[in-house]
């Protein structure tokens, strides 16, 4: 019932700079959390980081000081802000919300978007 669109994706040097956004929509509840997570090939998934409705945040050891989350809980939108980009960055990243279907139930249903590739160039 959440559709996440992602976007920001693309090529760039070491030491350059992304932004990625990811849009929810459709009929849910609320949004309890929204987040990033990256696989690159052979690798496991991984969490990357993820935003909370009480304003926190998580991080991945590795991209603690440079990649930075925010969220605007009016659009339903989140946006990881990559900094200092290194080659071992290079994933399919993917945007992941958790969110409430009804009033009446707390339970929260995963929602994943369609990944948008990042490649960091040495």
């Amino acid at each position: 019932q959440v559709q996440l669109v992602e976007s920001g994706g693309g090529l760039v040097q070491a030491g350059g700079s992304l932004r990625l956004s990811c849009a929810a929509s459709g009929s849910f509840f609320s949004i309890v959390t929204m987040g990033w997570y990256r696989q690159a090939p052979g690798n496991q998934r991984e969490l990357v980081g993820r935003c909370f409705n009480d304003g926190s945040r998580n991080y991945a050891d590795s991209v603690k000081g440079r990649f930075t989350i925010s969220r605007d809980n009016a659009k339903n939108t989140v946006y990881l802000q990559m900094n200092s980009l290194l080659p071992e960055d290079t994933a399919v990243y993917y945007c992941n919300a958790a969110a409430r279907r009804s009033s009446y139930s707390a339970i929260t249903y995963d929602y994943w978007g369609q990944g948008t590739q990042v490649t960091v160039s040495s």
